[in-house]
């Protein structure tokens, strides 16, 4: 029997992760990363320049971001309908906690505790982005091997 499957904990980043990562850049506006989270319906995009990590930007915080007056005609405001056109370096995480794809997910778990953060960028042994860790992620892989052993 694999031990990850028996251990939830032993499993390595790599193999839970969501290797499929949508990106954006600092300076796109915000209404492209709102359009991403409703069309791909995930929570977290990975905030890239010339290939390195800058941020990451969660739904929530476009939520925080953009103003609760748009779309009520009664109550917008010219600067509530510039809220959409803010860039994503405005608003984003800066200096994303990042995790080793060989990792273990505990630690993962720890590291997510730890920083208060719901996502971690996975890296290589070069720094590279090789896909992205959610808490989803992790409460699946234990539901999974829950499951699988019941």
């Amino acid at each position: 029997m694999d031990p990850a499957a028996a251990n939830p904990c032993c499993a390595r980043v790599g193999e839970v992760m969501t290797a499929r990562v949508h990106t954006l850049g600092p300076d796109d506006f915000l209404y492209r990363a709102v359009r991403l989270f409703e069309s791909e319906h995930f929570h977290h995009v990975v905030i890239l320049e010339h290939g390195k990590i800058l941020g990451v930007i969660s739904d929530r915080d476009i939520l925080k971001a953009l103003s609760p007056f748009l779309g009520q005609s009664m109550m917008e405001r010219p600067q509530d309908l510039a809220t959409p056109r803010r860039r994503i370096h405005q608003v984003m995480t800066r200096k994303p906690v990042t995790i080793h794809v060989d990792e273990s997910t505990a630690e993962a778990a720890r590291k997510m505790l730890d920083q208060h953060v719901s996502c971690l960028p996975v890296v290589d042994d070069a720094s590279a982005m090789v896909g992205i860790l959610s808490m989803r992620d992790l409460i699946a892989q234990i539901a999974g091997a829950s499951l699988t052993t019941a």
